[in-house]
């Protein structure tokens, strides 16, 4: 029998957290005299690539970017979750956010674009999983600015103890311990996640980037060297594109409503009701992936927003309706603070070498 796929749910009106979002960006705009994203601050790489959906998909994958073959322009930047300059060997959150350029058809807001950011990071789901505890990591993070780089190195080594301590005996992970307990691995070696859920068409799904070439998989798991420095992630990356990566871009279509639920990210989708299938490949050919003048356009003129997206890939849940607000929110402060005037591209060319 063939799986049924999740048909869209209606959207719960969100409660708005913009001002959690962003009422610690002024205290570290002031720290740093530059104004920053209130997460993901801190680029390791940014690239130029195109990327390829394949033909022959099934029609419950082709839908909406997907529906027919064809190549687009994409702007990749790697990226650390968290909204201050952290060094390298701070083990945190590690994210990949794609800009695809000239995406055809209705927008999920009116905005004037042809873009569609998919915002990816390196696990599969949000222990904070709706609204309502997504305020709890606020907390948590605001907490972060105030702590020095040796306090978090600290926290995140007793999590992890704590994470496999809990895990021998066969407890949940606290969602706090879940978050604070990354492992500090290789960026490129990740497959990444969106954790929540978008519309996929006439479906809902999830989408992942997942390394593809040998070269790329090879660096799965593979540990920062503790003496690399603070700057660690950007030097892997540049070094690795003197080379060139293929990651495969899959959806994991909704198939059970009660198992794959819509409003709980932190619930992981099972693969035995629906697999990762690959509805995409993302190439990134050997360039200078941390130019200045690249890294200055890309972390200071442009913005990733889940919610530059189609109608056809509109987020979903609570939390992606909260970020609605929060984003703009967020880039309207750090372009105002910086006195620079945002853009959005439409064509790959506007990317500096």
């Amino acid at each position: 029998m063939a799986r049924q796929h999740l048909p869209l749910t209606l959207a719960r009106r969100p409660h708005d957290y913009t001002r959690s979002y962003v009422r610690y960006s002024p205290d570290l705009a002031d720290k740093h005299r530059h104004g920053l994203r209130d997460a993901h601050a801190k680029s390791h790489g940014v690239l130029a690539g195109e990327l390829r959906v394949r033909s022959g998909l099934s029609a419950p994958l082709a839908q909406g970017l997907f529906a027919e073959p064809a190549t687009y322009s994409v702007i990749v930047r790697f990226s650390s979750a968290p909204g201050d300059l952290r060094s390298d060997q701070v083990p945190v959150q590690r994210g990949i956010a794609i800009k695809v350029i000239g995406a055809p058809g209705p927008r999920a807001l009116d905005d004037g674009h042809t873009t569609q950011d998919f915002l990816l990071v390196n696990r599969p789901t949000l222990p904070f999983g709706n609204i309502a505890e997504y305020a709890k990591l606020q907390d948590l993070l605001e907490k972060q600015p105030s702590q020095s780089d040796q306090q978090l190195q600290l926290t995140g080594a007793a999590a992890r103890v704590a994470a496999k301590a809990l895990t021998r005996v066969g407890r949940p992970l606290p969602p706090a311990v879940e978050t604070l307990a990354a492992a500090n691995h290789h960026s490129l070696g990740w497959t990444f996640h969106s954790m929540a859920e978008l519309r996929y068409g006439d479906h809902v799904a999830k989408i992942s980037a997942a390394p593809r070439s040998a070269n790329v998989r090879a660096l799965t798991g593979s540990q920062v060297d503790k003496k690399a420095g603070e700057s660690a992630l950007r030097d892997l990356v540049a070094d690795f594109f003197a080379h060139d990566s293929a990651d495969d871009i899959r959806a994991q279509l909704g198939t059970d409503l009660e198992r794959m639920p819509v409003e709980d990210a932190s619930v992981l989708w099972p693969e035995e009701l629906s697999p990762h299938e690959t509805v995409a490949v993302m190439h990134l050919p050997p360039q200078d992936a941390y130019s200045d003048a690249r890294c200055r356009h890309v972390d200071d003129v442009l913005s990733f927003s889940p919610w530059h997206a189609l109608q056809a890939h509109r987020p979903l849940g609570s939390i992606m309706r909260s970020h609605r607000a929060a984003y703009p929110a967020s880039s309207d402060f750090r372009h105002r603070f910086n006195g620079i005037q945002p853009q959005e591209p439409s064509n790959i060319k506007e990317l500096p070498a």
